[in-house]
């Protein structure tokens, strides 16, 4: 198959160019806004058709979450209407499209791991427009998956992970919300669920994907540390209140995989397993 992957400069992209290699059987186009404007809908069909492309992976999108409550626009662009257009232009070909989404899609007040067929109720920009971004796609490609994640973090890019082990490094005391519950995922282990999935054939539909296990930020890098070995920085519990921020996040926001892990066979790795093989990377 040909497939495109975009937003290959990102997280998700990077960690799916390094796998591309286990899979010779295919062609990869990775590509980022300066190959391709996915926002423009002429491009995207051009490159789609001139490059005969079999799937997509759309790994683009607008995550600045803060950045979104005042960059709604932009934030549409690429979370809404650039997903569209990769979908209808795939269609045209009879393809398929994999659709990267968020936790943020739900408000968080649940108390039970989010199954993929509870009602999204989005409270932010961010996780309005990536919701949009899903009906767009399942209205304009019949052979979508869309992967819900969250917590995403890797070797590339700014992360909560990298960030962690800076400030831990520099400061001698550190507050980090303990409010907020969820898991985080390693870029690495959702890019090879999704090859995963390419390989077994797509099936359509909403799947959740984050690393086994629960935490809060909070505990998430007193384990950062404890892994990198920086003991010099003392960790506070701070309420959500106490660290203000432009747009709302979810407090528990742990999604439920049995579906995926059912539908593709797909085992996961618990989150500090993963979390350990990061820093061993980085």
């Amino acid at each position: 198959m040909n497939i495109l992957i975009t937003g290959c400069n990102g997280q998700l992209g990077n960690e799916m160019q390094l796998l591309e290699k286990d899979y010779p059987q295919h062609t990869f186009f990775n590509t980022d806004v300066a190959e391709l404007d996915i926002t423009n809908q002429l491009a995207v069909d051009d490159f789609v058709n001139r490059n005969s492309i079999d799937g997509i992976v759309n790994c683009a999108a607008y995550t600045a979450v803060d950045k979104a409550e005042d960059n709604k626009e932009l934030c549409t662009s690429l979370n809404t209407v650039a997903p569209a257009y990769l979908a209808a232009a795939i269609e045209k070909r009879g393809g398929w499209l994999v659709q990267i989404s968020t936790d943020y899609v739900f408000d968080g007040t649940h108390h039970v791991p989010y199954t993929e067929t509870d009602t999204p109720s989005p409270d932010s920009v961010y996780g309005s427009t990536k919701l949009a971004g899903e009906l767009g796609v399942s209205r304009f490609c019949s052979r979508t998956m869309i992967v819900r994640t969250a917590w995403l973090y890797s070797t590339f890019g700014n992360n909560f992970v990298k960030t962690m082990i800076r400030l831990g490094k520099e400061r001698n005391e550190l507050g980090v919300v303990f409010d907020q519950i969820g898991t985080p995922t390693y870029a690495a282990d959702l890019a090879s669920a999704i090859m995963q999935a390419i390989v077994h054939g797509i099936v359509p539909g909403v799947y959740h994907y984050s690393n086994e296990g629960v935490t809060s930020w909070y505990d998430f890098t007193k384990a950062i540390h404890r892994i990198a070995g920086i003991t010099t920085c003392k960790v506070r519990p701070l309420h959500t209140a106490e660290y203000p921020a432009k747009a709302n996040r979810p407090a528990y926001s742990v999604l439920d995989k049995t579906k995926i892990k059912q539908t593709y066979g797909i085992e996961i790795p618990h989150w500090e397993e993963s979390l350990r093989k990061c820093i061993a990377a980085l």
